[in-house]
């Protein structure tokens, strides 16, 4: 990627507003680097001068004067890492707020990348800007200057230098061309295995209980041994790599120490002058060694980059608008389609509706009718759509989810709950509120059964609620969206575990709430429930068959039943 098409890229544009910052570390690495001659300069005239005219007094003032150097040097190269861990600090105060949104996004989008790696990519990103390998960018420069100061010892020394200053670039080349492609697999390959034990592990109940640890874990096997073997390559490969750079190493400090000798028996150099060209080789292809040994680290912050890249590049944050009034609840659909992330079958067709406040609507259907995929639509969270759910004449994607999200109280099918206690699960992780956290738990008659846990609402309920049954987790997870008394209420099958006392105290709950002015949408299959309603959608392969007042669709329904119970009969 050249200079241009990063400046063209977000990431970049972001990084380009450190300039001023890595400017600064030029400079400081101009100190670190021209001091870095002094003990090159300070070996030549205790060679060449001190030995030679035996005077103490030179050797302390020439001491003293590289001590002063080695102390200015020492604080450049402070500078320059504090500056670089400042930059990191800031890119990723800049960038975590904005990826951990697109990331969420990218996930509820079922986006094909893997989403979760990029929550790490930024940190891999800023541990790279620290770390030696961008320390060796700003001393590569200086690579010329150390050359010049060979030629000025002995020309033959200046042409080596050259010469193992392009064995070295090839190396570093051919380590990027034997290992870029190999590091990048064993990390997919790795990731790959990890996510396939991580979702199976948030299911082991099932897994355990029907015997298909050995079925999963013959395919857990086969996916770890292609991580293993994609390892095994970029290992073999980064260590042949290293041994090769090793052998150049010290054929090049025992080829330039044997040059030198040769200089100096020849009578064309000094003896202090063949130590210090020893000495400026190692320091002018050190970056290039320090590049070599680093690639794998430039190499991952690579493809985090490309990674993040990509996640953000269709990603813009919400736009803020004027949401400051009431939330009242009035809801409208209009032409509403959705499919699944791929499909070629619509899911929902053109679905138009309104639910207005101080409304009990019920939703029936078979399985497979859309029932659930219209209720995610209404909260906002199905990434295939077309048309237009409006929440108070505003599209419910141009929300702000901070403003929107405590108004809506949704329950899926699928409840998931989250490591913490049963306070902050019901209160949504937010500022637990007492008050509301027992009146969300006793309107769905579960204050009783907190109590009995050892510390009551400060109870961990462990991952993904685990200390608790099905019905038990349902019940916290219908507390936790009617905390609040939140404007819209969706709750998908939200009876599907409750006995006929629970069904009973959560339609009156529900009742309650419709009479208060909320807007509810209950998906159930129980007739119960249905009395409570004050309207009945009827969905059937993602269309609306009926809608309408409660006593009207149950008699289309019963007199449907009916007539299908008589042609069975005949």
């Amino acid at each position: 990627m050249t200079i241009k098409e990063l400046q063209d890229t977000r990431l970049g544009k972001v990084l380009m507003g450190f300039k001023k910052e890595f400017l600064w570390v030029g400079v400081f690495s101009l100190v670190a680097n021209l001091l870095m001659l002094t003990p090159t300069i300070y070996m030549l005239q205790i060679y060449d001068r001190v030995l030679q005219s035996r005077s103490e007094i030179t050797l302390l003032v020439l001491t003293l004067i590289v001590l002063a150097f080695f102390i200015i040097m020492g604080f450049a190269e402070w500078l320059r890492s504090r500056l670089l861990v400042r930059i990191g600090v800031r890119l990723d105060e800049q960038l975590n707020s904005l990826v951990f949104h697109a990331g969420f996004s990218a996930f509820l989008k079922k986006a094909k990348h893997n989403t979760v790696q990029t929550f790490t990519d930024l940190t891999n990103i800023r541990q790279f800007l620290t770390g030696a390998g961008v320390i060796a960018f700003f001393d590569m420069p200086w690579t010329p200057v150390y050359l010049v100061f060979m030629f000025l010892l002995h020309p033959v020394i200046g042409w080596l230098g050259i010469l193992f200053a392009l064995i070295q670039a090839a190396s570093a080349w051919w380590s990027h061309f034997a290992t870029a492609d190999s590091i990048e697999k064993a990390s997919d390959t790795s990731v790959a295995s990890s996510s396939y034990v991580q979702g199976k592990l948030r299911n082991i109940e099932p897994v355990h209980a029907m015997g298909m640890a050995l079925s999963l874990r013959e395919r857990w096997l086969e996916k770890h041994a292609e991580a293993l073997d994609a390892s095994s390559d970029q290992h073999h490969r980064q260590h042949r790599q290293q041994s090769i750079n090793k052998f150049i190493r010290y054929a090049m400090q025992s080829l330039t120490l044997g040059a030198g000798a040769l200089l100096v028996l020849n009578g064309e150099m000094t003896t202090g002058g063949m130590i210090a060209g020893n000495v400026l080789m190692s320091r002018a292809l050190a970056p290039l060694d320090m590049m070599v040994n680093t690639w794998k680290q430039f190499i991952q912050a690579r493809a985090g980059f490309l990674r993040l890249e990509e996640l953000l590049s269709g990603f813009n944050m919400p736009e803020q608008l004027d949401q400051t009034q009431d939330i009242r609840g009035d809801v409208r659909v209009e032409g509403l389609s959705a499919s699944a992330a791929g499909g070629s079958i619509p899911i929902l067709h053109g679905i138009d509706a309104t639910f207005r406040p101080g409304e009990l609507v019920a939703m029936v259907g078979p399985s497979g009718s859309g029932k659930s995929t219209f209720a995610r639509c209404l909260a906002g969270i199905w990434p295939e759509t077309s048309g237009v759910v409006l929440v108070d004449s505003i599209p419910v994607e141009a929300w702000d989810r901070s403003i929107l999200g405590p108004h809506i109280g949704y329950l899926p099918q699928d409840v998931e709950l989250f490591d913490g206690t049963f306070a902050e699960n019901i209160a949504r992780f937010q500022e637990v509120d007492p008050d509301k956290v027992i009146a969300a738990a006793t309107a769905t008659g579960i204050h009783e059964m907190i109590l009995r846990f050892p510390k009551g609402y400060d109870t961990p309920i462990g991952m993904g609620g685990s200390m608790l049954s099905g019905g038990q987790r349902q019940r916290v997870a219908l507390a936790r969206a009617l905390y609040g008394n939140p404007s819209i209420i969706i709750l998908d099958e939200p009876n599907a575990n409750l006995d006929e006392a629970g069904e009973r105290a959560l339609g009156s709950v529900l009742r309650h709430m419709a009479d208060a002015g909320k807007t509810v949408l209950l998906i159930t299959h129980r007739p119960a429930v249905l009395a409570l309603a004050d309207r009945i959608m009827v969905m059937q392969e993602g269309h609306i068959l009926h809608n309408g007042p409660r006593d009207e669709i149950l008699n289309i329904l019963k007199s449907k039943k009916t007539a299908k119970s008589g042609a069975i009969n005949r």
